[in-house]
């Protein structure tokens, strides 16, 4: 999440509360940690427990993406901020073993958003969505055309094993679904590529040194090689640089009819949500065939998405705003704990346990807004500033981090709907 300063608006009181070295937030893909880029560097910590784990500081200038390998030692970065690290068209691999850039890739406009798979490096732009090989001399994979994706939507199944790519489609409102795996040539980028295997774990330790490879995209050719007789002989098995790789398993799915602003895939690469800049609904797609199985309401008024979360089992989902709340879905199909809710619950309860308006059983004659999901449960942070959300490693908690420099943790009733803040952190 880009958590810069946000234009200042008329009667706004809150811009104070915004931390002006904080630029950019995000979580790591299991959620187990989440990094920090700042005016002067990056920070990596431990969600929960809250530990803050390293913290890199440079003297030329600060970073405005960071993009995590689980809990490996490669990182990428995109230069951001008052005095940029980087140039903001450049994703700049980050070794912190050898605390040294291995690797760049250059493009013709800035750089929106980066995530990172084992073997995969995916790039966004305003209207390009571009797939790499994760090696010392990235490789051009292939890149799709999109529509206007100012805020850089973007989301990858969070498994090794499962390689779901979700990105904005070519027309307004619609979803591209890519396998990954389909576009890579797994034979050519073994286990021992260049890069090296990635040191899984909590403890980060020492790689060799390697000089810099690059990327550029106007040319399919690498350029700057690398001293490596290791990497020499890895290249020579690889395909042809002017080969192509094309992907065989492209679902295009019609979700909305505004752009799209928010997406996330699940863990296991099976569905996909989405959010568009309205910021109403939600909606849950099936990979595979298109088929929508959840449409959620989030409120009335039109709201910024900035982030959606699957839980890892896939039966919730988390979805943070600008209103500076926190909603919390069920996806499971069943009342929570699988108990059937009394007569004198709150309001009507649907299937999933989310609520609905009593008036449900009135739905063909009454707008589509009676038939809606609303969360089961919801939570508004302090200073209700912009935020992302992620699900912790306990049972019900939820992991925020918060434009103002603050991570915090709640917990929630699965039957009731109530939410306990158990910490809050200033995390810079």
């Amino acid at each position: 999440m880009n958590v810069g300063r946000p234009v200042p608006r008329a009667g706004s009181a809150l811009q104070d509360t915004y931390a002006p070295e904080l630029l950019y937030a995000t979580f790591n893909q299991d959620y187990g940690c989440f990094a920090i880029g700042t005016q002067t560097g990056f920070r990596i910590f431990n969600s929960d427990p809250y530990k803050e784990k390293m913290r890199r500081e440079f003297k030329d200038g600060g970073i405005g993406i960071v993009a995590m390998l689980y809990r490996s030692n490669y990182l990428a970065f995109v230069g951001g901020g008052r005095n940029p690290r980087f140039p903001p068209n450049k994703v700049m691999l980050w070794d912190d073993a050898s605390s040294k850039i291995i690797a760049e890739l250059e493009f013709r406009s800035d750089v929106l958003n980066v995530q990172l798979q084992r073997d995969r490096i995916v790039v966004i732009l305003r209207n390009k969505c571009i797939i790499c090989s994760l090696e010392a001399k990235p490789r051009h994979l292939h890149a799709f055309e999109t529509a206007d994706n100012d805020r850089g939507a973007m989301a990858i199944s969070g498994t090794s094993d499962s390689g779901i790519l979700a990105f904005p489609g070519r027309q307004k409102g619609h979803i591209q679904i890519v396998d990954l795996h389909s576009c890579i040539n797994i034979a050519a980028i073994q286990d021992n590529s260049a890069l090296g295997s990635p040191q899984l774990g909590p403890g980060v330790q020492r790689t060799r040194s390697r000089s810099r490879g690059s990327f550029s995209t106007d040319s399919a050719a690498a350029i700057a090689p690398v001293s490596s007789s290791s990497l020499q002989q890895q290249q020579q098995q690889q395909q042809p640089s002017g080969a192509s790789v094309h992907p065989t398993n492209i679902n295009i799915i019609a979700a909305h009819a505004t752009a799209i602003s928010a997406l996330a895939v699940s863990s296991d690469g099976t569905m996909v949500a989405s959010a568009s800049e309205k910021g109403t609904l939600i909606r849950i797609f099936d990979t595979m065939s298109g088929r929508l199985l959840h449409e959620l309401r989030r409120g009335v008024d039109r709201a910024d998405i900035h982030s959606i979360a699957f839980s890892p089992d896939n039966t919730k989902l988390c979805v943070s705003s600008d209103k500076g709340t926190v909603h919390i879905f069920n996806l499971d199909g069943k009342h929570p704990n699988n108990q059937q809710p009394s007569s004198s619950s709150l309001s009507a309860t649907a299937a999933a346990g989310n609520r609905q308006s009593n008036l449900k059983f009135m739905k063909d004659l009454l707008p589509k807004y009676f038939s809606s999901e609303w969360s089961f449960a919801h939570f508004r942070v302090a200073n209700e500033v912009r935020c992302i959300c992620g699900f912790g490693t306990e049972r019900n908690s939820v992991i925020v981090l918060c434009a103002d420099g603050t991570a915090q943790k709640y917990s929630f009733d699965s039957y009731r709907g109530n939410c306990v803040r158990e910490w809050y952190r200033k995390f810079i």
